[in-house]
Formats: structure tokens, sequence, C-alpha cells
């Protein structure tokens, strides 16, 4: 597993009409074969949804 995870989780909460907060809980890493991930949280949310997101060249910190 490489140090630096190749996706991001985040908590999605509907907030209001048309709007939501996006909380970044934490990253994943894509397993070699393409058919899983290593994820490491740094919460478990207990309402919402959980996204994970590919993180883009320029979404790099």
């Amino acid at each position: 597993m490489s140090n630096k995870p190749t996706h991001r989780v985040f908590q999605v909460i509907e907030t209001g009409k048309d709007k939501k907060f996006w909380n970044r809980l934490g990253g994943a890493w894509e397993h070699e074969d393409g058919q899983g991930f290593n994820l490491s949280l740094n919460s478990i949310p207990l309402d919402g949804r959980i996204v994970v997101r590919r993180i883009e060249k320029d979404d790099e910190e």
C-alpha cells in the first residue's frame, strides 16, 4: 500500500433543498487488482451516505 491514498472518503449530508455538506472522513487505497479498497477513516458517520472519490492530480494536497 502506497503512503498516499488513491481516493478520498466523504460523508455527504443533505442539508436542505439541493444543498449537501461534504465532510472528509479519510482516505482509500485501491487494491492492485482494482477489485476493492483499504479504507482509513477518522470517524464513522451515523447518518448521511459515504462517498469514495478518486483524487485527481490537480486536487492533491
